[in-house]
C-alpha cells in the first residue's frame, strides 16, 4: 500500500478528515503540474547542467489562493526569468473553481427558478447570488442550448422522445 492508500483508508474511517486529504492530494498535484508545466516550457528539469546560459531560467514563484469544492488551497505558480511563461493549468484571475456556476446552470436547466436557486446557493455554500448574478451565468449557456436545439438528428435515430407539459389556457365552460 502506498501512502496515499493508507491516508484515504485512514480518512475513510473519520469523514471529517476525508476533505481536508483530498483538498492536501489536489494541491500538491496542481503544484506538481504547474511545476512540470514550466519544465517543458524551458525545456530541462530543475538544476540540469543543459539550463545553464540558455537565456532563461527558473525565478521562483509567486503564491495564489485558489477555493475548491474540498476548500481552500494554496498555488505556487512558478516563473522564469524573462517573464515568458504562461501557465494553462489555472484560469487567470480566478479565485474559485466553476463548482457554484455548473451547480447554477444545471439547476437553472431543470426549470428551478433564479431566486430559487440564489436562495440554495446561499443556504448549501454560503455565498451569496443575486438572481440577477444567476441570470447572468445562466446565460452562458443559451448559445449551448439554442445550438443543441437546430443540430440536425443523425441517421442512426430510429425514435425521438419528446416530453412535454400541456398547460390548459382557456376553461371550456359546460352550459
Amino acid at each position: 500500500m502506498n501512502d496515499f492508500t493508507k491516508n484515504i483508508a485512514q480518512a475513510l474511517f473519520n469523514p471529517d478528515k476525508i476533505n481536508d486529504l483530498l483538498r492536501k492530494e489536489l494541491q500538491q498535484a496542481v503544484n506538481n503540474l504547474l511545476e512540470a508545466e514550466l519544465t517543458a516550457f524551458l525545456g530541462y528539469d530543475p538544476y540540469a547542467r543543459n539550463g545553464w546560459n540558455t537565456g532563461n531560467s527558473r525565478n521562483g514563484a509567486y503564491f495564489r489562493k485558489v477555493d475548491t469544492q474540498f476548500g481552500p488551497i494554496e498555488v505556487q505558480v512558478p516563473r522564469d526569468r524573462n517573464g515568458q511563461f504562461h501557465q494553462h493549468t489555472l484560469p487567470d484571475y480566478k479565485q474559485h473553481s466553476d463548482v457554484l456556476e455548473s451547480t447554477i446552470i444545471k439547476l437553472y436547466s431543470k426549470g428551478v427558478t433564479t431566486r430559487e436557486i440564489a436562495d440554495l446557493i446561499e443556504k448549501m455554500y454560503g455565498s451569496h447570488y443575486s438572481p440577477a448574478q444567476v441570470s447572468n451565468i445562466s446565460k452562458q449557456m443559451l448559445p449551448k442550448v439554442e445550438a443543441y436545439h437546430k443540430r440536425k438528428l443523425s441517421d442512426k435515430f430510429f425514435c425521438v422522445y419528446l416530453d412535454a407539459t400541456y398547460l390548459p389556457l382557456r376553461r371550456e365552460s359546460n352550459g
